[in-house]
């Protein structure tokens, strides 16, 4: 969990409710060990300020590259886009998709919508959307979870799970349980020729 600023305790209650154990990421040692990465809403103005402290943003650029399974939401989502407002200047990248900032409105024009997300069992999902991106184009590779008037809110594309909106904001944990579920499943070592357990699992 990238705890520079954000949505931040949200995210921690809500990967705690699903069995995960979050830990914060504030300097590159933090990452040290960890099977997963979530990239919280924010602002992006002032992640782009805090990240390079360090040399964090080097690790975390390749851990997504590396394919560490990775959960952006709102801002999480911008900084993993590889396009933001016409410009191919990536804070994180890796996501092969074009957004446009603050699309949906300002902080005032923050609303809430049923999300349909057909790979994820049960009821539509409330979304939250806080200042929300819009996603205006995907690449190659990059799977459309869910829609809102047309638009891309939810994406996937290997195991980068990103939405416009905001998750961890409702009681709703079945999209954090998939991620969970994709970060364990990467995680877990790769069977001999035997098919026991004993290889090592490779970043890619």
């Amino acid at each position: 969990m990238l705890a520079l600023h954000g949505g931040v305790a949200e995210h921690v209650a809500a990967l705690a409710a699903v069995g995960a154990e979050p830990s914060e990421v504030r300097a590159p040692d933090d990452l040290a060990g960890l099977h997963g990465l979530v990239l919280p809403g924010g602002e992006t103005t002032t992640l782009r300020l805090l990240a390079p402290r360090g040399g964090l943003l080097p690790e975390l650029r390749g851990m997504v590259a590396a394919g560490t399974p990775t959960f952006g939401t709102c801002a999480g989502l911008i900084a993993l886009a590889d396009v933001v407002d016409g410009r191919r200047e990536p804070l994180v990248g890796g996501l092969r998709i074009a957004v446009r900032r603050n699309a949906y409105g300002r902080q005032t024009a923050s609303f809430e919508a049923p999300v349909d997300l057909p790979s994820i069992e049960g009821d539509p999902m409330v979304g939250v959307f806080v200042r929300a991106p819009r996603v205006v184009s995907v690449g190659d590779g990059v799977e459309v979870l869910a829609l809102l008037g047309g638009d891309p809110v939810a994406v996937r594309q290997g195991h980068i799970w990103a939405t416009a909106f905001h998750p961890e904001l409702t009681p709703d944990r079945r999209l954090h349980a998939a991620f969970v579920e994709d970060a364990r499943a990467w995680a877990l070592p790769l069977p001999t020729e035997s098919g026991e357990p004993g290889g090592v699992r490779v970043r890619a």
